[in-house]
């Protein structure tokens, strides 16, 4: 498996420095032709690309407003004819505990990450539709898969794009369009401060980069969670356990807890493909409870 570019189009968010500046570079490094966007110096960015005999346009949009967007993209299609590969990288923090967080810091916060990359994405569907090709990552963390103390905003933020990667990986299929997650640890302007120095050395942004070239190829998977960090990578999923069904006498808050050994029990677990999977196992197990046959129209 050869993994190139060539002829493709991206955009990379936050791209002027850290880990959206090494993905730009790599792109650009293996044939496409990239969108720098950031507040600060994408204009950098895009010299460095050309100085290695690749083509590239900076953008200092707004990921947050509607109209840097909008003009962000028709500006790309004008000037190369498509858009295949989205990388919604940009990203802010404005750390505190939920207690002293002003709501502003909260708005701020998804405003950026989360509503951004809803506007960049929402302004690239219909292109990627229209081409019946599309890649879309978005830059979750493990502050939003996992929690981490201070990151109310930014966790939940990061958590919120999990619900959007697997709604358009759904919508997006019959169109070839894959939808993934990167859940980068590195070592950026926004972490360099909380990192110790020799972690800091080994987690660079350009040993994330690999991976995120994976997740926009042509052999790209869809709702795929790549975590990775210091050249390392994982894939983090979310599984459901069998549980348990309780009716008549038994169906009482007082037999959730006393069973709650055996609702958490993993044996039996599995991933959920939709929603409407689990509604369906759910009546299921419910009929086969009360020994009542259930007529289900299968999800196509």
């Amino acid at each position: 498996m050869s993994i190139r570019f060539d002829d493709r189009v991206a955009i990379v968010t936050g791209a002027g420095a850290g880990l959206g500046r090494a993905h730009a570079l790599g792109l650009a490094e293996r044939g496409a032709r990239v969108v720098v966007n950031d507040f600060a110096d994408p204009e950098a960015v895009v010299a460095e690309i050309e100085a290695a005999g690749g083509a590239a346009m900076a953008d200092r949009g707004d990921v947050s407003k509607v109209a840097d967007v909008t003009a962000m993209v028709e500006a790309a299609k004008a000037k190369w004819g498509r858009i295949d590969i989205l990388v919604n990288n940009a990203g802010i923090l404005r750390d505190k505990s939920f207690a002293k967080m002003s709501l502003e810091d909260v708005q701020k916060v998804l405003d950026v990450h989360l509503m951004g990359s809803t506007i960049c994405t929402h302004a690239v569907w219909p292109i990627m539709r229209e081409q019946g090709y599309g890649r879309v990552v978005f830059t979750s963390s493990a502050s939003g898969l996992y929690g981490n103390f201070g990151q109310s905003n930014y966790g939940a933020a990061k958590a919120g794009m999990l619900g959007l990667m697997n709604v358009l990986h759904l919508e997006g299929a019959k169109y070839g369009i894959h939808v993934n997650m990167l859940a980068p640890t590195a070592t950026t302007q926004m972490t360099e401060d909380l990192l110790p120095p020799d972690a800091a050395e080994l987690l660079q942004p350009e040993t994330i980069t690999p991976g995120l070239l994976w997740l926009v190829s042509d052999h790209a998977p869809s709702r795929f969670i790549l975590a990775a960090g210091g050249g390392c990578f994982a894939r983090t999923r979310i599984y459901e356990t069998r549980g348990i069904c309780l009716t008549g006498d038994e169906l009482t808050p007082e037999m959730v807890g006393e069973l709650a050994h055996q609702i958490s029990d993993p044996k039996g677990q599995e991933e959920i493909e939709t929603a409407f999977t689990q509604t369906r196992n759910f009546a299921r197990r419910a009929a086969e409870a009360k020994g009542l046959t259930l007529h289900w129209h299968e999800e196509k």
